[in-house]
């Protein structure tokens, strides 16, 4: 039987595959990586922020410049009413750096450059549709275009809807719909001053609007708009850019911000469609013989927390460092037991700020007049334990409390 762990699947070829495995390599562990889709995501995706505990996680495996190149340092979040009243502000804690915006074709793009430079392969038509783990001696996977790969474990890196959650728990939890729908844009010109290096953040009448304005008048936005039945990408695909703009200012017709001046200055060609917001319920099982789950697979946080991407990397770095000092069925106890708490904590915080995005008229009111207090009340250190999350590779893992599996 094998103990010591050489080899590893990594299905999933997004943003956390590529991490996972460049983890994997700096423990000693050689990674391929198996996507999907048969080409590359470049150009696809929205915008999304990288918090300061997602940057010193990339850090770890010496990748957080690769990360930083392609971002944009945002210094702070201004919350507003739909009156433009401003609610509060809050930022990074003293002494953390700033978290990071970037467009995620981008972040894509320089992540996988960076697995190549470092000699990972990525191989892409591979969709799983099963795989056998409970060998003494390895795990096959088996893809859908008929071939199989083996390695010493498999780690799911593939998502939301993932499959390796399937496999290793059939009963596992689906996602639920969280009642929003998201849309962003980048805008060439606004007319607007700058936000001065922070993201403005309003609580509309009937939708949720966040916009950042740059030295030069161009911007990027997000709209989370309330709906409540699910729709699918492909469902609001059927509407074009130009409808949907229209539906959008009809949101904030009566909105005191510059919400409907910003989406009036979309070029309907930029138009971003992300699609339905969900949350994932708790995730019972994370590992089971020879498979383990991370990322979304495992913990999806909604896109409301900007933790997604931030929480995926330290779990990819977490589980690479207890596959480095533990055999495998002992390090995926260790890694849940390092990981489990604090992710729950964090998809907990941000499923109260999506009932705040879609808030009723009742709802709205109380918000907008408790939300000022609240904020004065919230000091900045008492978030560090979010922001300022390090994880020291050099230490050694101990043996967990009880044995995965």
């Amino acid at each position: 039987m094998t103990t010591t762990t050489r080899t590893a699947l990594v299905i999933g070829g997004g943003i956390a595959g590529p991490i996972a495995a460049m983890a994997l390599r700096q423990a000693g562990i050689e990674a391929t990586v198996h996507e999907a889709y048969d080409s590359t995501a470049d150009g696809i995706g929205g915008g999304l922020s990288i918090a300061p505990n997602g940057l010193n996680a990339l850090d770890v495996i010496g990748a957080g410049d690769v990360v930083r190149r392609v971002g944009t340092p945002m210094t702070g979040i201004v919350l507003q009413s739909w009156t433009g009243k401003r609610l509060g502000e809050f930022g990074s804690p003293p002494g953390v750096q700033p978290m990071q915006f970037v467009w995620r074709a981008d972040l894509y793009r320089a992540l996988h450059d960076e697995a190549a430079r470092r000699g990972i392969r990525i191989l892409h038509g591979k969709r799983l549709v099963g795989a056998d783990g409970d060998s003494p001696d390895g795990v096959t996977a088996h893809f859908a275009d008929g071939t199989t790969a083996r390695a010493d474990i498999l780690i799911g890196a593939d998502g939301i809807r993932s499959t390796v959650r399937t496999i290793v728990d059939p009963a596992a939890p689906q996602p639920s719909y969280a009642g929003l729908i998201s849309f962003g844009a980048p805008v060439k010109d606004t007319g607007l001053p700058s936000t001065g290096g922070k993201m403005c953040m309003s609580f509309g009448k009937r939708a949720f609007f966040g916009y950042w304005v740059y030295e030069d008048s161009s911007a990027v936005w997000f709209v989370n708009l309330p709906r409540p039945e699910r729709m699918t990408v492909a469902e609001a695909g059927k509407l074009s850019a130009e409808e949907w703009l229209k539906v959008l200012r009809e949101q904030f017709t009566h909105d005191r911000t510059p919400a409907l001046d910003i989406l009036s200055r979309t070029a309907p060609a930029d138009l971003l469609l992300a699609g339905p917001m969900e949350n994932m319920p708790k995730v019972p099982t994370w590992s089971r013989d020879r498979m383990v789950l991370i990322g979304d697979a495992a913990h999806a946080a909604s896109s409301s927390s900007g933790q997604g991407v931030s929480l995926a990397t330290e779990s990819a770095v977490q589980l690479a460092r207890c596959l480095r000092d533990l055999p495998y069925e002992a390090a995926f106890a260790a890694y849940e037991e390092l990981r489990r708490p604090r992710v729950e904590r964090i998809i907990a915080a941000t499923a109260r700020t999506n009932s705040n995005k879609a808030a009723g008229p009742a709802a709205r009111v109380l918000r907008d007049l408790l939300m000022p207090v609240a904020m004065k009340l919230v000091k900045p250190e008492k978030t560090a334990w979010q922001f300022d999350h390090r994880i020291d590779w050099t230490a050694p893992v101990s043996r967990p409390l009880r044995t995965s599996g």
